[in-house]
């Protein structure tokens, strides 16, 4: 049998910058996240790092009715083969309007657009299913439809390259935080707040072979759940609500006993762990010992800044050098005030860890997972792996990714 060449495999010489729209709709499923960025070649032949400089950044909120359909879609048990169909290609047209829009608010030429995608399933280690064992990840959003409006080509479908390989398929921010964030005499601690928390270590001087990353459990998921059933908000604003109510003890410890956070990585969670039957269930333990509905809402603030803990405990703080650390937080729970107050003291027995947001390096936290699928197109573009396999657990380094040409 022929063999397939290896010369389509070959890295393409990386010759000028690349302007590259990354999108980026998170497990929240509030809205999309769009961030051109400019990518231009390493720097030297000291370093095989591109370097990235945002150049706008903009929020597009789903509409109720989308954000509703997806919610929906996430939690169903069986869904109509039409209606998945539908919201895949429905999704393609609102990512093209959230990008028109980030054009027409900050004009520029566009080389590249790199699109996540909504997630709708994600199960990233292997299960019994029809006689065979089967991973999985499904994100959303026909790439097609960008290619055509924008008259770009798009690189969509980032995470079944690494699953194929062994990998979890998550997460994939990594490469980001190292490129943007690694650092000879600090260690470096990356935290996204998203829906699902997920940190990266950057241990002083490491090369990417010592970088590992991994979930550690609900970020945001778990409070906008209850904001949303209790009091009809999306989210908790500020922390207002959890800074009114009482934490719930025994309910964090019973929840920290799910066999989930004390695992080793490589790890990652979804709606799949946390998400409705969780968040129904949370809600029932709260109630037998609160009828208060702020005191859930605390609880679980609670239940995302220990989970932290416990994770620093057990997994980080032995992978530090003994140096001075940063601990370097962005997503969206960076606004939320108590849960930030609360992390900071899960992290205060550890010493020489100066908390910040990534917002004080030049990188607004609401736009850094958009910038990591930028540059996971920029190097797929350029036919470069994405993924570290020391975060996923994937057997190799992968080229991430399909590319849909205009």
């Amino acid at each position: 049998m022929k063999q397939p060449s290896s010369e389509k495999h070959t890295p393409q010489k990386r010759s000028r910058p690349l302007t590259v729209a990354g999108i980026m709709s998170g497990t929240s499923a509030d809205g999309i996240d769009v961030a051109l960025v400019r990518i231009a070649p390493p720097r030297g032949p000291q370093s095989d790092l591109p370097h990235l400089r945002l150049l706008a950044h903009e929020a597009v909120p789903y509409p109720a009715a989308i954000r509703r359909h997806i919610l929906q879609m996430m939690n169903a048990e069986c869904a109509s083969v039409a209606e998945m169909s539908r919201l895949h290609w429905r999704l393609g047209q609102l990512y093209a309007d959230a990008v028109e829009l980030a054009l027409k608010k900050h004009p520029m030429r566009l080389d590249l657009v790199g699109c996540h995608g909504q997630t709708i399933y994600h199960q990233g280690v292997a299960a019994p299913f029809l006689g065979g064992q089967v991973a999985c990840t499904w994100q959303m959003g026909e790439a097609s439809v960008l290619a055509a409006r924008l008259n770009i080509p798009v690189v969509s479908d980032f995470r079944p390259a690494d699953l194929s390989v062994g990998g979890q398929g998550a997460p994939l921010v990594p490469l980001l935080d190292y490129v943007s964030f690694c650092h000879a005499t600090r260690n470096r601690v990356l935290q996204n707040l998203g829906g699902i928390a997920n940190l990266t270590v950057i241990p002083a001087g490491a090369s990417q072979r010592k970088v590992f990353a991994f979930d550690t459990g609900p970020a945001n998921m778990v409070i906008d759940a209850l904001m949303t059933e209790l009091f009809d908000r999306k989210y908790d604003a500020l922390g207002a609500t959890a800074r009114r109510g009482q934490v719930i003890e025994r309910v964090v410890q019973d929840c920290l006993r799910d066999r989930f956070f004390p695992a080793a990585p490589p790890k990652s969670a979804g709606r799949e762990q946390f998400g409705r039957e969780f968040v129904a269930r949370f809600l029932a333990d709260c109630r037998k010992h609160s009828k208060r509905p702020q005191d859930a809402v605390a609880t679980a603030t609670a239940l995302t800044a220990r989970s932290i803990g416990l994770a620093w405990k057990d997994f980080v703080v032995p992978a530090l050098r003994d140096l001075p650390t940063d601990y370097i937080v962005a997503g969206g729970g960076v606004r939320n005030l108590a849960l930030m107050e609360m992390i900071r003291r899960e992290l205060a027995a550890w010493g020489k860890i100066q908390m910040k947001t990534s917002d004080e390096f030049g990188m607004p936290a609401a736009a850094k997972e958009a910038m990591a699928f930028a540059l996971l197109a920029y190097q797929t573009w350029h036919r470069l792996p994405g993924n570290l396999p020391v975060a996923t657990g994937a057997e190799r380094a992968a080229i991430l990714g399909k590319i849909t040409y205009a």
